[in-house]
C-alpha cells in the first residue's frame, strides 16, 4: 500500500494505509483501509458494480483525511472474488449479513460505538437496507447515485440514448438501441446490456461525464493500478464478468421497489447525485427523496458530475460531508 504522506511528504502518525482480508460470514473478503489518524470516525465505503478503490490513484478523494475509509470488495467482486463460488448465487440476505459483519469489525477494532456508511450505486441497494435493518450502528447514510427503481432507471436511460443517437445520426449505435428495446414488461435484454455501458460512457452519462471509454477510463487504470497484486486484478475483473451489471441483477435488484422497501430510516440520510447521471437516474433518486421519511436529511447536486461525484468534484463532496455530515445538518444542501 502506498504510505499516507501531509503536503511536505513526511509519513503521518497515527496514520493507516492497508490491505486485510477478513473471514466473514464463511468467505474470505478483502478490503483497503486508508486513514490519516486513527481516531477519525469511521467509513465504510460500499461499491457499485465494480470495486472503485483502484480510481483513487487517478481521481483523489481525500476522504482518508477525514474519515478512517474501509474501501470493502464486497463478497464476489475484486479481493473478495472465489472462483469455487457464483456471485450470481449470492442473495440480498448474504449481502446485507456481510455488510453488518464488516460494520461490526469496524466498530470493534477502532473502538467506535457506530459508523458512518457511503453507498455508491448498486452499493445503495444493500447499504440502504442494512441502515435501516440496523440504524443503531450507524451515524449517518450517505447515497451516492441512490438506486430506487432501477428498471424504471434503465428504461428512461434506454429512451434517452435512443434519441441523444438518433439526433446524433450515429445509424450503428441507433440499430442496436432498437433491437434490444427496455420495457417494464420485457427488462433489459441481454443484447442492450452488452452495449449499455458504451453507449452511456459515449454520451458522457456514465461512470464519470468527461469518462468517454470503459476501456481507457476504467480497465487500464485498474490494470495499471500499484494497490492490486497481478492475481488480484485477474480476480477484479473475473468477479465483473461473472457477475454482469450485479448480483441477483434481474431477480432481485430490477424486482425490488426501495422507495416500498424502506419508506423511513432512522437515522440521518444524504443523497448525492450527479445531473449528467443515467446509470441510476437522478429524477427518481429526487422523487425518492422527497417521500423517505428520515429524521434529518438532505439532497446535493452535482452539476458537472454523472454517476461518481466523489471522483468528479470531490472537493464538494468532502465538504459536505464534513460541514454536513459529521455535524448531522443539511446547511449546503439544495433548497426544497
Amino acid at each position: 500500500m502506498t504510505a499516507l504522506t501531509d503536503a511536505d511528504g513526511h509519513r503521518l502518525p497515527g496514520r493507516v494505509s492497508e490491505k486485510t482480508y477478513l473471514d466473514i460470514n464463511g468467505g474470505r473478503q478483502g478490503m483497503f483501509l486508508q486513514s490519516a489518524d486513527v481516531m477519525n470516525p469511521v467509513l465504510l465505503y460500499l461499491h457499485g458494480g465494480m470495486p472503485e478503490f483502484f480510481l483513487t490513484e487517478r481521481y483523489p478523494t481525500g476522504l482518508e483525511r477525514i474519515f478512517t475509509v474501509a474501501w470493502w470488495d464486497r463478497r464476489g467482486a475484486g479481493l473478495s472474488f472465489d472462483p469455487r463460488s457464483s456471485p450470481q448465487n449470492f442473495t440480498l440476505e448474504q449481502h446485507l449479513d456481510d455488510t453488518l459483519a464488516v460494520t461490526d469489525y469496524l466498530r470493534e477494532r477502532f473502538g467506535q460505538e457506530k459508523v458512518y456508511v457511503m453507498a455508491h450505486s448498486g452499493g445503495t441497494f444493500f447499504g440502504l437496507q442494512a441502515a435501516a435493518r440496523a440504524p443503531e450502528r450507524f451515524h449517518a447514510y450517505v447515497g451516492m447515485s441512490q438506486m430506487v427503481r432501477q428498471l424504471e432507471s434503465e428504461r428512461i436511460a434506454y429512451e434517452y440514448m435512443l434519441a441523444r443517437y438518433r439526433e446524433r445520426g450515429d445509424r450503428r449505435m441507433v440499430r442496436k438501441l432498437e433491437a434490444a428495446p427496455v420495457t417494464i414488461a420485457g427488462g433489459t435484454p441481454d443484447a442492450y446490456l452488452s452495449v449499455r455501458d458504451k453507449a452511456m460512457h459515449r454520451l458522457g452519462v456514465g461512470t464519470m461525464h468527461e469518462m468517454h471509454s470503459v476501456i481507457t477510463g476504467v480497465f487500464w487504470p485498474s490494470i495499471t493500478s500499484r494497490q492490486y497484486t497481478v492475481a488480484e486484478k485477474v480476480r477484479l475483473w473475473r468477479g465483473k464478468f461473472t457477475t454482469g451489471v450485479m448480483p441477483q441483477w434481474t431477480q432481485q435488484i430490477l424486482a425490488t421497489d426501495l422507495s416500498e422497501q424502506v419508506p423511513k430510516v432512522e437515522i440521518p440520510l444524504y443523497l448525492l447525485h450527479g445531473v449528467h447521471d443515467y446509470t441510476c437516474c437522478l429524477s427518481l433518486a429526487h422523487e425518492y427523496f422527497d417521500r423517505v421519511q428520515a429524521p434529518v436529511k438532505g439532497f446535493y447536486t452535482f452539476h458537472h458530475s454523472a454517476h461518481s461525484p466523489i471522483f468528479e468534484e470531490p472537493e464538494k463532496v468532502r465538504r459536505i460531508l464534513s460541514e454536513d455530515v459529521l455535524t448531522g445538518t443539511n446547511k449546503l444542501a439544495d433548497p426544497t
